[in-house]
């Protein structure tokens, strides 16, 4: 065997090595996939808890310090405070939504004929155009704007169908969620009264090197994550301030709804706010609104303008993420968990790029390449060699 070559007993341990690494990778995905969302269905108000008990802690050290009062009564008024703030803002919001969807449900009539007198008012205008087209051209343009109206009209009854039955199954489902409330609101005082505690019991059965090794994967995850959540929430919060002031200034109808709606597509990376307003504008301006298509131009070019200045500075390099990367996390966010995987797919990608860049992977790939080589190298009589030991010449 020449110098520098894998022995097998050197090949022998890289490829156990490397099965022993593969396994526990797959483990941890398997798990992610099939354990963790059923836990975390089960676990959500003690999960919610802790997060909640994590953000107020290092307030209840700050204030423990400067007024000498004990951690469970800080943690007490703090609590109470922070859900007499949240519980208010959710129930005016909560109040108002509640309104415009009875409205919206009362009107419902009025409002698809107009939607259909829309639509009726666009295929006119686009007969105008079409008079100077092939027949077939307006046969086929015809034939679709029948047909979008006739899949509207099933959408729409299927969507209010649908409301009817979640609107029964929330009633249903109100006390077991009053009861997780009562259980979030206990375990939140409770982990966050005992949280040195509790955290001194997690870390010190830990071996050190274990311990530095969550350490480091924890800040660089929780930066990642709870930075960019962060800064999105509260970009999203002024964007939903923005909409709904201008929905109000031109006098939309269900302002506080479309805000709302508008808002949480405007979380979503790269789809935006801008999705649903440009094509509303178009179809006002088809239709003869110009006023209405104005302001709603308007409306989205401040929007696009806050976005601008604000999220440079909120959130620095954004994602970090390319467009393609962006795009194909959220599709898999979304086959895997829905809307919720859609919104936080690309989130959860850049927390896994950073915790790459800890160097956690850097085992594994020095094996992966190394067995690599070592397999196309037997292949052509080559066996690979081994990287040098420290000292050791090439």
């Amino acid at each position: 065997m020449r110098q520098g070559e894998l022995s097998w007993r050197d090949r022998g341990r890289l490829w156990m090595r490397l099965g022993i690494r593969m396994i526990l990778v797959l483990l941890i995905v398997l798990a992610l996939r099939y354990l963790v969302p059923p836990l975390l269905g089960l676990l959500m108000p003690f999960a919610l808890a802790l997060v909640v008990a994590w953000v107020l802690n290092p307030l209840v050290k700050s204030l423990q310090k400067r007024l000498g009062l004990s951690r469970g009564v800080l943690s007490l008024l703090l609590i109470l405070l922070a859900f007499a703030v949240a519980g208010g803002i959710l129930f005016g919001l909560g109040h108002s939504l509640v309104s415009e969807i009875s409205s919206l449900i009362d009107n419902w009539e009025g409002i698809w004929e107009s939607l259909q007198g829309g639509i009726l008012t666009i295929g006119e205008e686009l007969d105008k155009f079409l008079a100077y087209l092939p027949d077939e051209v307006e046969t086929f343009v015809n034939e679709s704007l029948d047909g979008l109206n006739a899949w509207l009209s099933v959408w729409v009854n299927d969507a209010m169908v649908g409301m009817g039955t979640r609107a029964k199954d929330f009633a249903f489902s109100l006390p077991s969620f009053v009861v997780a409330l009562i259980v979030f609101i206990m375990a939140t005082y409770f982990i966050t009264a005992d949280y040195p505690h509790l955290r001194f019991l997690v870390t010190d059965k830990m071996p050190g090197e274990v311990r530095d090794f969550f350490s480091r994967v924890k800040h660089t995850a929780l930066g990642a994550f709870a930075g960019y959540v962060r800064a999105e929430v509260i970009i999203s919060i002024g964007v939903f301030a923005i909409l709904l002031a201008g929905f109000l200034l031109i006098r939309q109808p269900y302002s506080v709804l479309l805000a709302v709606l508008l808002a949480v597509l405007d979380f979503i990376p790269i789809i935006g706010s801008g999705t649903v307003m440009v094509p509303w504008a178009v179809i006002d301006v088809l239709t003869g609104n110009w006023v209405h298509a104005v302001g709603l131009m308007v409306v989205w070019g401040i929007v696009c303008v806050f976005r601008r200045v604000a999220e440079p500075k909120a959130v620095g390099s954004q994602t970090g993420l390319s467009p393609i990367l962006s795009l194909v996390s959220m599709y898999v966010g979304m086959r895997l968990a829905g809307v919720l995987g859609m919104i936080l797919g690309p989130v959860l990608c850049l927390v896994l790029i950073n915790v790459c860049r800890t160097g956690i992977f850097d085992g594994l790939l020095g094996d992966l390449r190394l067995a690599v080589r070592d397999t196309a190298a037997i292949l052509n009589g080559h066996p690979a060699r081994r990287p040098p030991a420290p000292g050791e010449e090439e």
